[in-house]
C-alpha cells in the first residue's frame, strides 16, 4: 500500500507573509486522514510547522501518520524550509511517540495551573511593587537578550532568534510598563529587590511571561515566591488559569513549576530539514 498527500487546496500566500497547504492523507487514493503545512509567521518562509495532523479512526496504528509526516517534511523541503516544528497537546501520547521516533526534540512546554478563590500570601519578609520606569528600560535589554539566547540555545539561528526576540517584545509591550492587561513586578526581600515577575492578564486567564530571580540571590526561595505573586495577581484579576511556558532542560524551572502544581498542556517540538 502506498500513502501520499493529496493537496485539498492551492498553495495559500496569507496575508502575514506566511504560506500555507491542506493536504488528504491518502492510501491507494483512498482520504484516511488530513494535515496541513504552514510556514512560520516569526521565523519565516524557511521554517514550516505541522499545524494539523489528523487519521481517521480504523486506520490509526497502521504508520499512516509516520509516512504522512515525513511526506510533509518533503514538502517542505521543496518550499526551501531548513526547520521543521509541530506543537503536540500533553493528551495526544500518541503524536508525542510519533514525533519522537522522527526525529523531534521537544524544545519547551506550556503548563497551566487551575487556581482557587483564595489568593496566596508571600512568604514573611517578601514583598512586591510594581517596576519603576528607571528600572524598566535595563529589565527590557536584558529580557530581550536572554529570551533570544534560550532560543539559539535550542536550534535556532542567532539572526532569528533575534527577531523573534524584537517583535515578540515589541508585540507584548507596545507602551511599555503602560501596556494594558500587564502587570510587571518587583519583589523584595527584607528590603533587597531579588526578583522580577511579567505577568500578561487576558480575557480568561493570565500568562507568565517572564519571571526571574537575581542571580545574587537564587536557591533562597524567592523563585517560589514569584511564582506565588503570579498566583495572587491573576486571582485579583478575576482569572482562575495561570499559564507558562518552560524551556526544555531548564530543570530548576521544571522542578518548581511542578511542586506548585502545575500540568503540561502542549509540547512544541523540532527538527532540523538536512
Amino acid at each position: 500500500m502506498t500513502t501520499t498527500l493529496r493537496p485539498t487546496e492551492p498553495l495559500q500566500q496569507n496575508a502575514d507573509g506566511t504560506r500555507s497547504r491542506r493536504y488528504q492523507v491518502c492510501v491507494n487514493s483512498r482520504p484516511v486522514g488530513v494535515i496541513r503545512l504552514d510556514t512560520h509567521p516569526v521565523f519565516g518562509t524557511t521554517v514550516a510547522r505541522i499545524t494539523k495532523l489528523r487519521i481517521d479512526e480504523a486506520d490509526r496504528r497502521r504508520g499512516r501518520g509516520t509516512v504522512a509526516a515525513l511526506a510533509a517534511e518533503e514538502v517542505a523541503r521543496g518550499w526551501g524550509c531548513h526547520r521543521i516544528e509541530a506543537v503536540v497537546p500533553a493528551t495526544s501520547e500518541a503524536g508525542l511517540r510519533l514525533a519522537t521516533a522522527l526525529g523531534y526534540v521537544v524544545r519547551n512546554r506550556g503548563l497551566e495551573k487551575q487556581l482557587g478563590d483564595t489568593p496566596p500570601e508571600l512568604p514573611e519578609g517578601s514583598r512586591a511593587r510594581p517596576m519603576t520606569e528607571a528600572e524598566f528600560g535595563p529589565w527590557l535589554e536584558k529580557g530581550r537578550e536572554d529570551y533570544a539566547r534560550s532560543w539559539i540555545e535550542r536550534g535556532v539561528p542567532e539572526a532569528e532568534a533575534r527577531v523573534k526576540s524584537e517583535r515578540d517584545h515589541a508585540t507584548l509591550l507596545p507602551d511599555g510598563l503602560a501596556t494594558p492587561g500587564t502587570l510587571i513586578s518587583v519583589v523584595e526581600h527584607l528590603g533587597t529587590p531579588v526578583g522580577t515577575l511579567w505577568l500578561a492578564v487576558r480575557e480568561s486567564s493570565a500568562f507568565v511571561f517572564d519571571v526571574e530571580t537575581d542571580a545574587a540571590h537564587r536557591g533562597q526561595g524567592h523563585g517560589r515566591t514569584l511564582m506565588l505573586l503570579a498566583e495572587a495577581q491573576t486571582i485579583a484579576e478575576g482569572r482562575r488559569i495561570l499559564g507558562l511556558n518552560v524551556f526544555a532542560g531548564n530543570t530548576p524551572a521544571e522542578r518548581l513549576y511542578a511542586s506548585l502544581g502545575y500540568e503540561t498542556e502542549r509540547y512544541a517540538l523540532y527538527k532540523p530539514l538536512l
